[in-house]
């Protein structure tokens, strides 16, 4: 069999090597063409690598993660992947975004941190302003179109985005990075600042036996991009800590993240423009004064007064969302003989996070109705004096965001066995129980429409009765187990992966309010004595009950590449996906009886199919690849700012097609370039039917994918000094399904310089000046948008505008 060969400098490379583009550490280990890396050469070209994979993927690397602005998430960075379409709600990476690749939006995208899950467990969103500090992510590798075996989902049906840590440094060293930025947007001198800083220290190898650890902390601090009311406070911790075991590659890796985001809802003007045109016209316009004036006063509490709230507070860009997210991970690898390798990977998270806004219906009195207190219809009866006039008479405004607190628990493991030279087999498990709960408790405001805390749930509104005030009341436990199995065979200049994975989903749901109706995933929330009163004035309303949904299927996959050089191949791949329905699709079904067969929705299923050349060396990584696939019951959910509410329907039999490619070459040591491009086509195969109405959606794209999309990097050495550009052209956009209203293409342009003060003075090796410009020529576009079936939300994001930063980056 192949040996086990280490050199000292290959040793970190074993838990996350160099060549390594999958998810957990067995997968890590069995797709490359050796058990155990026994070097670490670089084998990308101007920091983007194409691995040698039977699958699709493209990985860009710290090279070019790091010319990007200090603090930007790394999904804006994957912009630069072919395929990868991210739309930015600020900057500096702060306030969000959306993305889609091959057309498929986050939740169909699998994202990992060292092997993690990131999507949501209800819904599986992911919030791209909590990603990992760019300055501590070794890589990220795009799998386009399809999971490897042991990916911990049931979601992912568009492929999968890994994000890789750095490992820890054999020195000790200190890196500090200090970044102020600014947006200068032309038609207008409004500033939006931004300030932040990162410190790294590096322990560097403490004990003979090769322990090592790093440590950072960093925090952000920027305004919100068009309104002059918010922005974010954002702190990040975050931890690493390695201990190879032996001579032999084996190792234990244990890093911890926590990360805390204080911000309010990013306002964009375009939300109250023409929703048929979805435009702004003059470049100025994209920036304003908030509409309710500010600052503001609640309205007066008078003693014997049937008060009524103002709008104090209730703007949209008044609107809060915090959160708390944080893991512990661990990677381990344990030689158990000289054929079989055990790889285990368990991990912890923690989400506390909100979002949603204010209500003006926080009745102190009881239900005119019915008499009962509680959450009603939208309304709040507290019957208590909530604004301190003594009386119960009055309105009163109210914080009632949508609240979600998650625990979970995964454990990847692998058993990975080499029958000889060109033969090994491995088997997987993927176990994955995430407690989601979903609340929705009612907080008190200020006077100044400010909450006393923008996590209500810690002090809620109490009625009188006890109830504590909610606007949805709900449980769910979704629960993972998984078995893979793959085998991998070398014969010649042909290497065939084969494999399949069998999850068994399961989803138990616990709805504790009453369903109005099919889209009324929240309900209403009365305190349990008070049912018979309840459901004799609302008899067509859902019972809360308690419901287990189970989802299992076989999913094989295969694929092979075949060399005809060392350099040139060809590769073809296939794989079946699964994509379980989220919570809210799932609450909402509980309004029909259990036999009715709109209470068991449909999974949706698709049949993946690559095949592409792709050419490697170390002057060129080249790939260019067709796909198609085929998808089954097309599951859409789409948020509506207006309600804070979440809508979900069946495209049915949806065939998306297309064409990726890119080139990174380096033809002198001085210059690297980089080239890529998409196109891509959606076809709807029927119409939408539902209980009311026919939609015309047979032969339509669907919404928020771009036609196609190209661009590239330059960037070159000048001694002192490296420079660097990059490009992107959008194609156009449908934001409904029946193909009725567009959103116009559009270009990107940034810049980067670097400065090495090393070259200046030698004892700054370890020091640079950086400044970044993005969106040079201030192109005016929308970013992400609430599209759906058919008249979509009316909310929109305006892309991010020209900005500018500079940054000292110090290390020792």
């Amino acid at each position: 069999m192949k040996k086990f060969l280490l050199c000292s400098s290959a040793i970190a490379a074993i838990a996350l090597p160099a060549t390594a583009h999958a998810q957990s550490t067995g997968s890590l280990d069995f797709e490359d063409s050796e058990i155990v890396v026994t070097g670490t050469v670089a084998s990308d070209v101007a920091g983007v690598e194409i691995p040698d994979s039977p699958k699709a993927k493209v990985e860009i690397s710290s090279e070019i993660i790091q010319r990007q602005i200090p603090g930007q998430t790394i999904n804006d960075t994957l912009n630069l992947v072919p395929g990868v379409s991210f739309t930015n709600n600020d900057p500096f990476g702060s306030l969000g975004g959306s993305f889609t690749v091959r057309g498929f939006g986050a939740d169909r995208i699998s994202q990992t941190l060292d092997g993690i899950p990131l999507n949501d467990s209800g819904g599986y969103a992911l919030y791209t302003n909590q990603m990992l500090d760019p300055e501590i992510i070794e890589a990220a590798t795009v799998s386009l179109g399809s999971t490897d075996v042991d990916s911990p989902t049931a979601s992912a049906a568009g492929g999968t985005i890994n994000i890789r840590s750095k490992m820890p440094d054999n020195d000790f060293g200190v890196t500090t990075v200090l970044t102020y930025g600014d947006i200068i947007a032309r038609g207008n001198d409004v500033s939006r600042m931004m300030y932040r800083g990162f410190i790294k220290v590096e322990t560097g190898e403490i004990t003979p036996g090769g322990l090592k650890a790093y440590f950072t902390a960093s925090t952000t601090q920027n305004d919100s991009t068009f309104s002059n009311y918010g922005g974010v406070k954002k702190q990040q911790y975050n931890g690493k800590i390695y201990q190879p075991l032996g001579d032999n590659g084996d190792f234990i890796a244990v890093a911890g993240h926590y990360n805390q985001n204080r911000n309010n809802f990013n306002g964009s003007p375009a939300r109250y423009s023409d929703p048929d045109t979805y435009g702004i016209q003059d470049p100025a316009d994209r920036f304003y004064d908030l509409y309710d004036g500010t600052p503001c006063s609640t309205d007066e509490p008078e003693a014997g007064v049937a008060d009524s709230p103002n709008s104090c507070g209730s703007p949209f860009e008044r609107r809060f969302n915090p959160s708390n997210t944080g893991n512990i991970r661990a990677n381990a690898r344990f030689t158990l003989s000289d054929k079989l390798v055990l790889t285990v990977d368990p991990s912890y998270q923690y989400v506390k996070a909100n979002g949603g806004g204010t209500s003006s219906g926080g009745y102190e009195y009881a239900d005119p109705t019915t008499g009962l207190l509680g959450q009603i219809d939208g309304s709040y009866y507290a019957g208590v004096d909530l604004n301190g006039d003594g009386d119960t008479l009055d309105r009163v405004r109210i914080l009632t965001p949508s609240q979600t607190q998650t625990d979970r628990f995964v454990v990847i493991a692998n058993l990975a066995y080499e029958l000889n030279d060109f033969n090994r087999f491995r088997l997987s498990y993927t176990f994955d129980h995430a407690d989601h709960r979903q609340t929705g408790q009612a907080g008190l405001l200020q006077r100044n429409g400010v909450p006393y805390d923008v996590f209500p749930v810690n002090d809620p509104i109490v009625a009188a009765n006890g109830l504590v005030l909610n606007k949805r009341d709900r449980k769910s436990v979704a629960m993972l187990n998984q078995v893979a199995g793959e085998y991998r065979g070398e014969f010649g200049d042909l290497t065939v992966l084969v494999g399949a994975r069998m999850p068994f989903f399961e989803r138990k749901l616990d709805q504790r309010c009453y369903n109005l109706g099919p889209d009324d995933g929240y309900g209403d929330c009365i305190a349990a004595a008070d049912a018979a009163i309840y459901e004799a004035a609302y008899p067509d309303s859902a019972l809360p009950e308690k419901r287990t949904r189970k989802y299992d299927k076989f999913l094989p996959s295969a694929g092979l590449t075949y060399n005809f050089t060392p350099e040139a191949s060809v590769f073809v791949s296939y794989a079946k996906n699964l994509s379980v329905p989220g919570t809210d699709t799932l609450y909402g079904s509980l309004y029909y009886d259990e036999t009715d067969p709109r209470a068991n929705p449909t999974p949706e299923t698709s049949d993946a199919f690559d095949v592409g050349l792709r050419f490697q060396s170390n002057k060129i990584q080249a790939q260019i690849a067709g796909w198609y696939s085929k998808y089954n019951n097309r599951l859409i959910s789409v948020y509506y700012a207006e309600c804070d509410c979440s809508v979900s329907y069946n495209l049915g039999t949806v065939d998306k097609y297309g064409i990726d490619g890119s080139i990174a070459y380096k033809p002198i040591d001085a210059l690297t370039v980089y080239a890529f491009g998409s196109w891509q086509k959606s076809e709807i195969k029927d119409d939408v039917v539902t209980s009311t109405e026919t939609y015309a959606t047979a032969g339509k794209r669907e919404a928020g994918a771009p036609k196609y999309m190209i661009g590239g990097r330059i960037q070159g050495d000048l001694g002192p000094v490296q420079l660097g550009a990059q490009a992107k052209r959008t194609g156009m956009r449908y934001l409904n399904d029946i193909n009725t209203v567009t959103l116009p293409g559009y270009t990107t342009v940034d810049a980067d310089i670097r400065v090495n003060l090393g070259y200046f003075e030698e004892n700054l090796d370890k020091a640079y000046l950086q400044f970044n410009v993005t969106n040079i020529f201030d192109e005016v576009y929308i970013g992400s948008a609430s599209g759906g079936l058919t008249t979509p939300s009316s909310y929109v994001n305006i892309g991010a505008p020209r900005a500018f930063t500079a940054s000292l980056i110090w290390g020792f």
